[in-house]
């Protein structure tokens, strides 16, 4: 019964903001799926209460700068509860980039009613993810990121954000997508080319990771195989991007022989959480519970908060006061 929108953009956060069309509900009351009373009471209330504001993150993401984009949907936000005159108020939430009580404390500051973290829950003991991809999580500067070709979009270029260090997929990766552009199938790729992507990637063969994509997609969408009998191209979409499944998949296995080829998603924020982690016992990737985590971003918040309110009514606050160190809760 409860929609959680995550946006990074003005006009999809309006759609979740508004009511449902009236259109769309008398659709839903002719097919028997609303009562009348109810397409009236959705015409009261925003599809969702409950947006997310999404910046710079791991995974796919718009790359927006949360100082942007949350005011705008903030008013945004305000406008269509005047507008719509809803009896309750639309909560307004702020994800990516929150690595550290300062980024924390800026998006509440900003009027976030709750902060959502992603790239450093990856890091977590409870991820999933194996411990070697979160020890090279707890490597990982701010600028050991880099945009990559999605697997589930592949063919139209849509890109995702992943960790850069200690790791060889950005570059791999990006090279099948510009090898895509270039080529219309397997066959027409050049002798050096194609067995230095079987030496790096596709080990043994390539006609031999195309068996393997082929059996997976006659068991689980034959059409696939079909076209890809009457468009080589589309052949070689389905093999690359079965890398890129894969690649995924060795990271939460831990699979050693791939570790050059982990795909982890992860935003700047993993790098600032380092940042501030070093030296503290938030450092050890064992040591990164998801209730640690979350206890001191958020215990660190309100303590920077607190001395910023105090510095603004005319208290000396030293700068330590706006430094605080991740300690163990009990």
């Amino acid at each position: 019964h409860h929609v959680f929108a995550k946006i990074s953009r003005a006009e999809l956060a309006q759609m979740f903001m508004s009511p449902a069309p009236a259109a769309m509900l008398q659709k839903l009351v002719q097919a028997g799926k609303l009562t009348a009373t109810e397409a009236e009471l959705a015409a009261r209330v925003p599809l969702a209460e409950d947006i997310t504001v999404e910046s710079d993150s791991g995974g796919h993401t718009d790359q927006q700068a949360l100082g942007a984009v949350f005011p705008t949907i903030l008013s945004l936000r305000d406008r269509l509860v005047e507008q719509y005159q809803y009896a309750r108020p639309i909560r307004v939430g702020a994800a990516g980039g929150l690595g550290a009580p300062g980024s924390v404390a800026a998006a509440f500051a900003m009027g976030a009613a709750y902060v959502l973290t992603g790239s450093v829950n990856q890091a977590c003991v409870e991820s999933g993810l194996h411990e070697s991809g979160r020890r090279l999580l707890a490597q990982a500067g701010v600028a050991d990121v880099a945009m990559v070709p999605a697997a589930d979009m592949f063919e139209i270029g849509v890109k995702l954000q992943v960790l850069k260090k200690g790791t060889m997929y950005p570059s791999r990766s990006s090279k099948l997508y510009e090898i895509y552009k270039q080529y219309d199938s397997l066959a027409q790729l050049p002798v050096e080319l194609k067995q230095r992507l079987e030496r790096e990637i596709f080990s043994p063969s390539l006609e031999s990771w195309w068996e393997a994509t082929r059996e997976f997609w006659l068991e689980r969408d034959p059409s696939q195989v079909e076209q890809a009998a009457r468009d080589p191209k589309h052949q070689m979409a389905l093999v690359f991007r079965a890398y890129l499944g894969k690649a995924s998949r060795w990271a939460i296995s831990g699979e050693a022989s791939r570790q050059l080829d982990y795909q982890i998603w992860c935003g700047p924020a993993m790098g600032a959480f380092n940042d501030w982690a070093r030296g503290t016992f938030l450092e050890a990737p064992e040591n990164r519970s998801v209730v640690q985590v979350a206890h001191n971003l958020l215990e660190g918040a309100a303590v920077i908060t607190r001395a910023g309110q105090l510095r603004s009514f005319g208290v000396p606050i030293p700068p330590s006061a706006f430094q605080f160190i991740p300690r163990p809760l009990h």
